[in-house]
């Protein structure tokens, strides 16, 4: 018997902020699959809108009518999560008009659809007037001790964990995870901040405060080049880079299937960066890329 051949899911940033973007990529990625590696697909995408009361994780700028979006998934089969990992979230903010219509807009379609959470206090709430979603456990909650992270897999509640990324080499104690637990390991693949940085629970809750309207001073990154933005190039050299030669021979055969592309607060050309890069066979590139740029629809900048 042949074995079945192992599977990347890809689950991408910007549900609600790159609408447009995917409105032009997920055709392309259908008609023209021969363009993309065979081994990867797509298993859902994220996002928020803007001024989402439960967002976290980034600010979120999305202003393309959910109901659009939601068709789009729909149309091409992709799961639909809403990022809802704000952190900070009290009984009173449960009850919010626009994040309550959200859920009840995304909770039903052909493809069952995620949000990823960090408050236990908003994943009991949903569990309860939800069920339709799945839920995942959210990077925001910055799980760097092997033991807790462990501990996060075991829980019933979520699907999906998604480790902090200086978790990503701990290979030795990750192999040591049952098959159930490697299913559910989403890892963080091309994060750009520091490694040694020990501020990214407090940049996470800065956000969280933006998003529930609180006045809070500005997160100030003291990491050694905090001050350049993001860079896929420095990205790919933190040592909790995964790249696609790491996927197919190191994570993959390990069984580990899920991987997740941060990029919500980026612009889309970017975007297509992390799509070429992590999906895209190098000589279909310059046609994906054409596709894309001659796109009329498109900002990308």
């Amino acid at each position: 018997m042949n074995k079945q051949k192992a599977t990347a899911y890809y689950h991408l940033p910007g549900l609600f902020e790159f609408y447009d973007f995917y409105s032009a990529f997920l055709p392309l990625f259908r008609t023209h699959r021969e363009y993309f590696y065979d081994w990867c697909d797509i298993g859902s995408i994220y996002g928020a809108p803007a001024d989402c009361l439960w967002g976290g994780g980034r600010v979120g700028f999305g202003e393309d009518n959910p109901r659009d979006v939601l068709a789009l998934m729909q149309e091409y089969g992709i799961s639909a999560r809403l990022t809802f990992s704000n952190s900070l979230l009290r009984e009173e903010h449960l009850s919010d008009g626009r994040c309550n219509a959200l859920c009840q807009l995304f909770r039903s379609g052909k493809v069952q659809n995620g949000v990823i959470v960090h408050s236990d206090l908003l994943l009991e709430y949903l569990k309860q007037r939800y069920p339709e979603f799945y839920f995942v456990s959210s990077t925001t909650k910055v799980l760097t001790d092997f033991r807790q992270f462990q501990q996060e897999t075991e829980r019933t509640d979520f699907r999906y964990v998604v480790p902090d990324f200086r978790l990503n080499p701990a290979l030795d104690r990750l192999n040591t995870l049952s098959p159930a637990q490697k299913n559910k390991v989403e890892f963080l693949c091309n994060e750009c901040c520091w490694f040694g940085c020990a501020d990214r629970k407090a940049c996470y809750e800065t956000v969280s405060r933006k998003n529930l309207g609180e006045r809070c001073p500005e997160h100030r990154c003291s990491a050694p080049g905090g001050n350049q933005g993001y860079r896929f190039s420095k990205a790919m050299e933190n040592p909790g880079f995964i790249g696609i030669d790491q996927i197919l021979n190191t994570y993959l055969p390990m069984g580990f299937s899920n991987f997740k592309i941060e990029g919500r607060g980026l612009g889309s050309a970017l975007i297509l960066e992390f799509l070429l890069y992590y999906m895209t066979k190098p000589e279909y590139q310059l046609n994906v890329r054409e596709a894309i740029y001659l796109d009329s629809m498109l900002d990308l900048f």
